[in-house]
């Protein structure tokens, strides 16, 4: 049984409508959420969670930061709307007045960053992705290197931290508490570089759906 031409084109069109919107979807489903974040950099929420096991990945980690004094004080997570959030282990070392915060990548690489609190307001985070300016949700770039020894990275936190007046609070509801701040502060102009991408993506899903119900058919 053959088709008639017009059936034949109807059903081609059908086709491709129905690829394009699964694209489109697709699309949505994966960058929405950056989106979000990109228009609301303010509605992150950083929440306590219970330590449970720590990847595999991230244990020789863990030994090296309490090898160095770190004591572990928990996990939280970071999430927004439309997220499942990234789950973080937390450290804190008062002598040397630093959190240390450890996860894993988009890649499912160990990834470490120090973070202290300011007396007066602000922190310092110095992160060891050497690729990529702050740490935010997991997110990695191509190509980014390995991460920096924890050792190394501390002597570098070190040298940041001359002449600076360190808050006091390093407990895990203190650890909260600067990343709240951070991310209501500092960290939202990151989270926006961090989130361009999607949002970008997220306009060209809606254009290719309003292309479709809208603009798509000519007489």
């Amino acid at each position: 049984m053959r088709l008639a031409p017009d059936a034949l084109n109807a059903l081609v069109e059908l086709v491709l409508v129905l690829a394009v919107l699964a694209m489109a979807v697709k699309l949505l489903l994966l960058n929405v959420w950056r989106a979000w974040l990109f228009l609301f950099p303010t509605r992150v929420q950083l929440l306590p969670e219970a330590s449970g096991e720590t990847p595999p990945e991230l244990v020789p980690w863990a030994r090296r930061l309490q090898e160095l004094g770190f004591v572990p004080l928990g996990a939280h997570v970071q999430k927004s709307r439309f997220q499942r959030g990234t789950r973080s282990h937390d450290f804190a070392h008062p002598g040397e007045r630093a959190f240390a915060t450890l996860y894993l990548s988009a890649l499912g690489g160990p990834r470490l960053y120090l973070l202290t609190p300011l007396a007066g307001g602000g922190a310092v985070l110095t992160e060891g992705a050497p690729s990529s300016a702050r740490v935010l949700f997991g997110l990695s770039r191509a190509g980014e290197s390995v991460s920096v020894p924890p050792e190394v990275l501390l002597q570098t936190h070190r040298e940041r931290l001359k002449g600076l007046a360190p808050g006091a609070d390093f407990t895990s509801h203190g650890r909260l508490l600067a990343g709240r701040a951070w991310f209501q502060g500092p960290g939202q102009r990151e989270i926006r570089r961090q989130s361009l991408p999607g949002l970008l993506w997220t306009l060209v899903a809606l254009a290719m759906v309003a292309f479709l119900f809208v603009g798509g058919r000519t007489v």
